[in-house]
Protein backbone atom coordinates (compact mmCIF):
# COMPACT_ATOMS: atom_id res chain seq x y z
CA UNK A 1 0.00 0.00 0.00
CA UNK A 2 1.56 3.39 -1.08
CA UNK A 3 1.00 6.31 1.27
CA UNK A 4 -1.22 8.17 -0.76
CA UNK A 5 -3.84 4.87 -0.49
CA UNK A 6 -2.67 5.12 3.47
CA UNK A 7 -3.67 8.82 3.52
CA UNK A 8 -6.68 8.15 2.76
CA UNK A 9 -7.59 6.03 5.61
CA UNK A 10 -5.89 8.04 8.01
CA UNK A 11 -8.75 10.72 6.90
CA UNK A 12 -11.34 8.51 7.84
CA UNK A 13 -10.16 7.91 11.07
CA UNK A 14 -9.84 10.22 14.55
CA UNK A 15 -6.23 9.75 15.00
CA UNK A 16 -3.24 7.84 15.33
CA UNK A 17 -2.38 5.42 17.96
CA UNK A 18 0.14 2.80 18.76
CA UNK A 19 -0.80 1.40 22.03
CA UNK A 20 -3.53 -1.35 22.50
CA UNK A 21 -4.03 0.17 26.12
CA UNK A 22 -4.50 3.46 24.74
CA UNK A 23 -7.30 3.38 22.01
CA UNK A 24 -9.65 6.08 20.54
CA UNK A 25 -12.36 4.93 18.53
CA UNK A 26 -12.08 4.65 14.83
CA UNK A 27 -8.42 4.94 15.26
CA UNK A 28 -5.38 4.17 12.86
CA UNK A 29 -3.47 2.01 14.94
CA UNK A 30 0.13 1.38 14.12
CA UNK A 31 1.47 -2.46 14.76
CA UNK A 32 5.30 -1.13 16.00
CA UNK A 33 7.61 -3.84 17.05
CA UNK A 34 10.06 -3.67 19.70
CA UNK A 35 13.15 -5.75 21.23
CA UNK A 36 10.32 -7.86 23.28
CA UNK A 37 7.28 -7.40 21.40
CA UNK A 38 5.77 -7.88 17.74
CA UNK A 39 3.07 -5.09 17.75
CA UNK A 40 1.43 -7.42 14.96
CA UNK A 41 0.26 -9.37 17.43
CA UNK A 42 -1.55 -7.36 18.92
CA UNK A 43 -3.21 -5.70 15.77
CA UNK A 44 -6.44 -7.74 16.56
CA UNK A 45 -6.58 -6.54 20.21
CA UNK A 46 -6.38 -2.79 18.76
CA UNK A 47 -9.37 -3.22 16.67
CA UNK A 48 -11.74 -4.82 19.38
CA UNK A 49 -11.23 -1.87 21.35
CA UNK A 50 -12.09 0.12 18.31
CA UNK A 51 -9.52 1.44 16.03
CA UNK A 52 -10.68 1.29 12.45
CA UNK A 53 -7.68 0.44 10.95
CA UNK A 54 -4.19 -1.50 12.06
CA UNK A 55 -1.25 -1.10 9.84
CA UNK A 56 0.71 -4.18 9.90
CA UNK A 57 3.65 -5.32 8.44
CA UNK A 58 3.38 -9.05 8.38
CA UNK A 59 1.08 -10.56 5.38
CA UNK A 60 -0.22 -13.24 8.20
CA UNK A 61 -2.06 -10.69 9.90
CA UNK A 62 -3.68 -9.09 7.53
CA UNK A 63 -7.14 -10.95 7.38
CA UNK A 64 -9.31 -8.71 5.86
CA UNK A 65 -9.66 -5.18 4.81
CA UNK A 66 -9.29 -3.40 8.12
CA UNK A 67 -5.55 -4.51 8.27
CA UNK A 68 -3.32 -2.40 6.04
CA UNK A 69 -0.12 -4.19 4.92
CA UNK A 70 2.83 -2.62 4.64
CA UNK A 71 6.64 -3.19 4.16
CA UNK A 72 7.45 -1.83 7.23
CA UNK A 73 5.08 -0.38 9.99
CA UNK A 74 7.09 2.76 11.69
CA UNK A 75 9.03 3.50 8.40
CA UNK A 76 5.56 4.33 7.34
CA UNK A 77 4.17 6.04 10.37
CA UNK A 78 7.10 8.63 9.90
CA UNK A 79 6.30 8.83 6.06
CA UNK A 80 2.65 8.97 6.97
CA UNK A 81 3.23 11.90 9.30
CA UNK A 82 5.31 13.71 7.24
CA UNK A 83 2.92 13.74 4.04
CA UNK A 84 0.16 14.99 6.49
CA UNK A 85 2.29 17.74 7.65
CA UNK A 86 3.23 18.84 4.29
CA UNK A 87 -0.57 18.63 3.33
CA UNK A 88 -1.28 20.45 6.36
CA UNK A 89 1.15 23.46 5.22
CA UNK A 90 1.44 25.15 8.66
CA UNK A 91 3.89 26.63 10.41
CA UNK A 92 5.85 24.09 12.99
CA UNK A 93 8.41 25.29 15.80
CA UNK A 94 10.94 22.53 16.36
CA UNK A 95 13.01 22.49 19.38
CA UNK A 96 15.25 20.50 21.07
CA UNK A 97 18.50 21.29 24.02
CA UNK A 98 20.21 19.46 26.20
CA UNK A 99 17.52 21.08 29.23
CA UNK A 100 14.50 22.64 29.70
CA UNK A 101 13.05 21.29 26.36
CA UNK A 102 9.38 20.17 27.90
CA UNK A 103 9.28 23.74 30.14
CA UNK A 104 10.21 25.67 27.07
CA UNK A 105 7.47 24.11 24.38
CA UNK A 106 5.06 24.20 26.95
CA UNK A 107 5.94 27.96 27.58
CA UNK A 108 5.81 28.64 23.63
CA UNK A 109 2.54 26.47 23.64
CA UNK A 110 1.15 28.86 26.83
CA UNK A 111 1.84 31.68 24.61
CA UNK A 112 1.17 31.16 20.92
CA UNK A 113 -2.39 29.95 22.19
CA UNK A 114 -3.32 33.10 22.86
CA UNK A 115 -3.82 33.99 19.60
CA UNK A 116 -3.39 30.43 17.51
CA UNK A 117 -4.84 27.18 17.61
CA UNK A 118 -1.92 25.43 18.51
CA UNK A 119 -1.01 21.94 18.62
CA UNK A 120 2.08 20.78 20.97
CA UNK A 121 4.13 17.53 21.73
CA UNK A 122 2.13 16.23 24.74
CA UNK A 123 4.70 15.89 27.85
CA UNK A 124 8.00 14.87 26.66
CA UNK A 125 6.96 12.18 23.42
CA UNK A 126 9.85 13.66 21.61
CA UNK A 127 11.62 10.53 20.05
CA UNK A 128 11.10 8.97 16.44
CA UNK A 129 7.61 7.94 17.33
CA UNK A 130 6.28 10.37 19.52
CA UNK A 131 7.21 13.28 17.02
CA UNK A 132 5.14 11.06 14.17
CA UNK A 133 2.42 11.16 16.30
CA UNK A 134 2.74 14.52 17.28
CA UNK A 135 2.20 15.73 13.72
CA UNK A 136 -0.57 12.92 12.96
CA UNK A 137 -2.26 15.08 16.23
CA UNK A 138 -2.32 18.51 13.79
CA UNK A 139 -5.34 18.88 11.62
CA UNK A 140 -6.96 21.44 9.59
CA UNK A 141 -8.02 23.39 12.85
CA UNK A 142 -4.06 23.57 13.83
CA UNK A 143 -2.67 26.80 12.90
CA UNK A 144 0.49 26.38 14.49
CA UNK A 145 2.86 23.09 15.27
CA UNK A 146 4.87 23.03 18.31
CA UNK A 147 7.03 19.90 18.12
CA UNK A 148 9.70 18.92 20.67
CA UNK A 149 12.20 16.85 19.52
CA UNK A 150 14.43 14.33 22.12
CA UNK A 151 17.80 12.29 21.38
CA UNK A 152 20.69 10.36 22.73
CA UNK A 153 22.22 9.99 19.54
CA UNK A 154 23.81 11.00 16.70
CA UNK A 155 21.57 11.16 13.78
CA UNK A 156 18.56 11.23 15.89
CA UNK A 157 17.39 14.69 16.22
CA UNK A 158 18.17 15.14 11.72
CA UNK A 159 15.97 12.46 11.42
CA UNK A 160 13.38 13.90 12.97
CA UNK A 161 13.71 17.70 11.91
CA UNK A 162 13.45 15.03 8.42
CA UNK A 163 10.45 13.98 9.53
CA UNK A 164 8.86 17.51 10.86
CA UNK A 165 10.16 19.70 8.15
CA UNK A 166 9.80 22.48 10.64
CA UNK A 167 9.98 25.99 8.93
CA UNK A 168 11.33 27.61 12.66
CA UNK A 169 13.79 26.25 15.84
CA UNK A 170 15.24 26.30 18.48
CA UNK A 171 17.95 24.93 21.01
CA UNK A 172 17.29 25.53 24.44
CA UNK A 173 21.11 24.66 25.59
CA UNK A 174 24.08 22.64 25.12
CA UNK A 175 25.02 20.72 28.15
CA UNK A 176 26.13 17.37 29.58
CA UNK A 177 23.30 15.06 29.11
CA UNK A 178 22.55 11.51 27.05
CA UNK A 179 27.24 11.64 27.17
CA UNK A 180 27.04 7.72 27.09
CA UNK A 181 25.43 7.99 23.57
CA UNK A 182 26.76 11.39 22.47
CA UNK A 183 30.37 10.45 24.01
CA UNK A 184 31.49 14.51 24.96
CA UNK A 185 29.91 17.99 25.37
CA UNK A 186 31.54 17.80 21.73
CA UNK A 187 29.43 15.50 20.56
CA UNK A 188 25.99 17.01 22.07
CA UNK A 189 27.28 20.25 19.87
CA UNK A 190 27.25 18.75 16.94
CA UNK A 191 24.45 16.24 17.64
CA UNK A 192 21.84 18.89 18.66
CA UNK A 193 23.15 21.53 15.68
CA UNK A 194 21.53 18.78 13.44
CA UNK A 195 18.34 20.86 13.99
CA UNK A 196 20.11 24.03 12.61
CA UNK A 197 21.97 21.82 10.11
CA UNK A 198 18.40 21.07 8.36
CA UNK A 199 17.19 24.58 9.07
CA UNK A 200 19.64 26.25 7.47
CA UNK A 201 19.98 23.87 4.82
CA UNK A 202 16.19 24.78 4.23
CA UNK A 203 16.42 28.36 4.75
CA UNK A 204 14.40 28.78 7.67
CA UNK A 205 14.34 30.78 11.02
CA UNK A 206 16.15 30.16 13.70
CA UNK A 207 15.78 31.71 17.34
CA UNK A 208 18.73 32.46 19.11
CA UNK A 209 19.46 33.39 22.40
CA UNK A 210 22.17 36.22 22.18
CA UNK A 211 23.29 35.63 25.53
CA UNK A 212 24.77 31.75 24.83
CA UNK A 213 28.10 31.74 23.17
CA UNK A 214 27.25 28.53 22.27
CA UNK A 215 24.45 29.27 19.89
CA UNK A 216 25.32 32.56 18.66
CA UNK A 217 28.70 30.65 17.54
CA UNK A 218 27.04 27.45 15.40
CA UNK A 219 24.81 30.34 13.84
CA UNK A 220 27.01 32.84 13.29
CA UNK A 221 27.02 32.83 9.86
CA UNK A 222 23.34 32.53 9.13
CA UNK A 223 20.86 35.46 8.53
CA UNK A 224 17.58 34.01 9.11
CA UNK A 225 17.82 34.49 12.74
CA UNK A 226 15.36 36.33 15.24
CA UNK A 227 17.65 37.00 18.26
CA UNK A 228 16.56 37.71 21.98
CA UNK A 229 18.35 38.24 25.45
CA UNK A 230 19.66 40.77 27.64
CA UNK A 231 21.43 42.76 24.70
CA UNK A 232 19.87 45.86 23.19
CA UNK A 233 20.93 44.65 19.82
CA UNK A 234 18.71 41.92 20.01
CA UNK A 235 15.06 41.41 18.21
CA UNK A 236 13.34 40.56 21.95
CA UNK A 237 15.08 43.07 24.21
CA UNK A 238 14.48 41.58 28.37
CA UNK A 239 16.00 42.04 31.54
CA UNK A 240 16.36 39.88 34.63
CA UNK A 241 14.81 41.85 37.64
CA UNK A 242 14.78 38.96 40.15
CA UNK A 243 15.35 35.01 39.79
CA UNK A 244 14.53 34.23 43.67
CA UNK A 245 12.55 32.29 44.31
CA UNK A 246 10.63 33.24 41.22
CA UNK A 247 11.58 34.41 37.93
CA UNK A 248 10.85 37.85 37.69
CA UNK A 249 11.58 39.78 34.29
CA UNK A 250 11.39 43.25 32.06
CA UNK A 251 9.51 42.54 28.84
CA UNK A 252 8.20 45.76 26.64
CA UNK A 253 8.25 48.00 29.88
CA UNK A 254 6.07 45.34 31.46
CA UNK A 255 6.93 43.25 34.68
CA UNK A 256 6.23 39.90 34.42
CA UNK A 257 6.26 37.68 37.55
CA UNK A 258 6.65 34.08 36.39
CA UNK A 259 5.68 31.07 38.65
CA UNK A 260 9.23 28.89 37.90
CA UNK A 261 12.25 29.29 40.16
CA UNK A 262 16.50 29.82 39.14
CA UNK A 263 18.02 31.27 36.55
CA UNK A 264 18.13 28.24 34.21
CA UNK A 265 14.45 28.94 33.59
CA UNK A 266 14.84 33.11 32.44
CA UNK A 267 16.10 31.64 29.33
CA UNK A 268 12.97 29.28 29.03
CA UNK A 269 10.36 31.73 29.65
CA UNK A 270 12.67 34.50 27.19
CA UNK A 271 12.60 32.17 24.26
CA UNK A 272 8.78 32.11 24.89
CA UNK A 273 8.49 35.66 24.48
CA UNK A 274 10.79 35.91 21.94
CA UNK A 275 8.54 33.33 19.69
CA UNK A 276 5.26 35.11 21.02
CA UNK A 277 7.35 38.33 20.16
CA UNK A 278 8.20 36.93 16.12
CA UNK A 279 4.40 35.74 16.12
CA UNK A 280 2.97 39.41 17.06
CA UNK A 281 1.40 37.89 20.05
CA UNK A 282 0.11 41.44 22.11
CA UNK A 283 2.36 41.98 24.82
CA UNK A 284 -0.37 42.08 27.58
CA UNK A 285 -1.17 38.49 26.31
CA UNK A 286 2.50 37.22 26.77
CA UNK A 287 2.71 38.47 29.90
CA UNK A 288 -0.19 37.05 31.20
CA UNK A 289 0.85 33.48 29.45
CA UNK A 290 3.53 33.43 31.12
CA UNK A 291 2.37 34.56 34.36
CA UNK A 292 -0.53 31.71 34.33
CA UNK A 293 1.62 29.08 33.44
CA UNK A 294 2.08 26.68 36.89
CA UNK A 295 5.35 23.90 36.44
CA UNK A 296 4.15 20.23 36.59
CA UNK A 297 5.76 16.82 36.54
CA UNK A 298 8.31 17.41 39.04
CA UNK A 299 9.75 19.75 36.89
CA UNK A 300 11.50 22.77 38.71
CA UNK A 301 7.96 22.90 41.15
CA UNK A 302 7.40 24.55 44.41
CA UNK A 303 5.99 22.47 46.70
CA UNK A 304 4.59 22.69 50.64
CA UNK A 305 4.49 19.44 52.48
CA UNK A 306 3.86 20.05 56.03
CA UNK A 307 6.28 22.46 57.57
CA UNK A 308 8.29 22.08 54.71
CA UNK A 309 9.23 23.67 51.19
CA UNK A 310 10.48 21.93 48.59
CA UNK A 311 12.00 22.34 45.16
CA UNK A 312 11.08 19.21 43.12
CA UNK A 313 13.31 19.58 40.25
CA UNK A 314 13.19 15.31 39.74
CA UNK A 315 11.98 14.95 36.21
CA UNK A 316 15.41 14.14 35.24
CA UNK A 317 18.97 15.29 35.97
CA UNK A 318 22.28 15.66 34.02
CA UNK A 319 25.59 17.35 35.44
CA UNK A 320 24.81 20.66 33.68
CA UNK A 321 20.95 20.89 34.77
CA UNK A 322 21.87 19.84 38.29
CA UNK A 323 24.88 22.24 38.71
CA UNK A 324 22.22 24.91 37.50
CA UNK A 325 19.51 23.53 40.39
CA UNK A 326 22.24 23.77 42.73
CA UNK A 327 23.60 27.39 42.29
CA UNK A 328 19.72 28.38 42.34
CA UNK A 329 19.77 26.60 45.18
CA UNK A 330 22.85 28.37 46.73
CA UNK A 331 21.53 31.96 46.36
CA UNK A 332 17.86 31.41 48.00
CA UNK A 333 18.02 33.55 51.41
CA UNK A 334 16.10 30.65 53.38
CA UNK A 335 17.16 28.73 56.45
CA UNK A 336 17.17 25.18 57.36
CA UNK A 337 18.42 24.24 53.71
CA UNK A 338 18.50 20.59 52.95
CA UNK A 339 19.46 18.69 49.43
CA UNK A 340 18.57 15.65 48.17
CA UNK A 341 20.36 14.06 44.99
CA UNK A 342 19.83 11.32 43.22
CA UNK A 343 22.22 9.03 40.65
CA UNK A 344 22.35 10.88 37.10
CA UNK A 345 22.09 7.95 34.25
CA UNK A 346 23.04 7.91 30.74
CA UNK A 347 26.69 9.15 31.36
CA UNK A 348 28.77 6.16 30.35
CA UNK A 349 32.82 6.42 31.16
CA UNK A 350 32.31 9.97 32.62
CA UNK A 351 29.77 9.02 34.90
CA UNK A 352 32.24 8.81 37.95
CA UNK A 353 34.28 11.95 37.65
CA UNK A 354 30.92 13.30 36.88
CA UNK A 355 29.23 12.51 40.36
CA UNK A 356 32.00 13.10 41.76
CA UNK A 357 32.47 17.23 39.74
CA UNK A 358 28.75 17.44 41.92
CA UNK A 359 30.02 16.03 45.44
CA UNK A 360 33.55 18.72 45.09
CA UNK A 361 31.29 21.23 44.47
CA UNK A 362 28.98 20.72 47.38
CA UNK A 363 31.64 19.73 49.91
CA UNK A 364 33.18 23.37 48.91
CA UNK A 365 29.69 25.14 49.08
CA UNK A 366 27.52 25.06 52.08
CA UNK A 367 24.24 24.41 50.86
CA UNK A 368 23.13 22.64 53.67
CA UNK A 369 22.48 18.93 54.54
CA UNK A 370 23.36 17.09 51.93
CA UNK A 371 21.67 13.04 50.47
CA UNK A 372 23.22 11.57 48.09
CA UNK A 373 21.12 8.21 46.82
CA UNK A 374 22.07 6.02 44.29
CA UNK A 375 25.06 3.54 43.62
CA UNK A 376 27.25 6.09 41.23
CA UNK A 377 26.70 8.86 44.05
CA UNK A 378 27.56 5.99 47.07
CA UNK A 379 31.35 5.29 45.04
CA UNK A 380 32.48 8.89 45.30
CA UNK A 381 34.89 10.13 48.07
CA UNK A 382 33.36 12.49 50.73
CA UNK A 383 35.03 13.87 53.13
CA UNK A 384 32.45 16.47 54.61
CA UNK A 385 30.59 15.48 57.41
CA UNK A 386 27.14 17.08 56.37
CA UNK A 387 27.60 14.83 53.55
CA UNK A 388 25.59 11.27 53.75
CA UNK A 389 25.79 8.57 50.99
CA UNK A 390 22.72 6.08 50.42
CA UNK A 391 23.35 3.05 48.39
CA UNK A 392 19.62 2.60 47.86
CA UNK A 393 16.09 4.30 48.47
CA UNK A 394 15.56 1.80 51.05
CA UNK A 395 18.51 2.58 52.91
CA UNK A 396 17.44 6.50 52.41
CA UNK A 397 13.42 5.77 53.52
CA UNK A 398 15.37 3.97 56.68
CA UNK A 399 16.90 6.79 57.74
CA UNK A 400 14.19 9.22 57.49
CA UNK A 401 12.40 7.08 58.94
CA UNK A 402 14.44 8.01 62.43
CA UNK A 403 14.91 11.28 61.60
CA UNK A 404 12.14 13.07 60.62
CA UNK A 405 12.16 16.27 58.62
CA UNK A 406 10.41 19.40 59.55
CA UNK A 407 10.40 23.21 58.81
CA UNK A 408 13.49 22.66 56.19
CA UNK A 409 13.55 23.98 52.76
CA UNK A 410 14.84 21.00 50.36
CA UNK A 411 16.30 20.67 46.51
CA UNK A 412 15.38 17.21 45.41
CA UNK A 413 17.21 16.58 42.31
CA UNK A 414 17.69 13.65 39.84
CA UNK A 415 17.07 11.36 36.86
CA UNK A 416 13.84 10.12 35.88
CA UNK A 417 15.27 6.54 36.82
CA UNK A 418 15.83 7.44 40.77
CA UNK A 419 11.97 8.72 41.34
CA UNK A 420 12.81 10.78 44.10
CA UNK A 421 9.35 12.05 44.09
CA UNK A 422 8.88 8.81 46.34
CA UNK A 423 10.66 11.10 48.77
CA UNK A 424 7.25 13.18 49.06
CA UNK A 425 5.82 10.45 50.81
CA UNK A 426 8.38 10.35 53.73
CA UNK A 427 7.89 14.02 54.56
Amino acid sequence: MNIEQLYQHFKECTTACTDTRKIDKNSLFFALKGDNFNGNEFASIALEAGAKYCVVDEKRYAIDQRYLLVENVLETLQNLATFHRDKLAIPVIALTGSNGKTTTKELINAVLSKKYKTTATIGNLNNHIGVPLTLLRMNEATEIGIVEMGANHPKEIGLLAAIAHPDYGLITNFGKAHLEGFGSIEGVIKAKSELYDYLMANLKTIFVNENDPLQVQQTQNYDKVFKFGLRTSTDTMLEIINTQPYVTLSYNGSVIKSQLTGTYNFNNIAVAIAVGSYFKIEPNHIKNAIEDYTPTNNRSQILKKGSNTIIMDAYNANPTSMMAALENFKQLNQGGKMIFLGDMFELGKTAESEHQSIVDYLEQNELGKVHLIGKNFYKTNVTHSNIQKFETFEALKLNLQQHPIKDSFLLIKGSRGMALERILELL
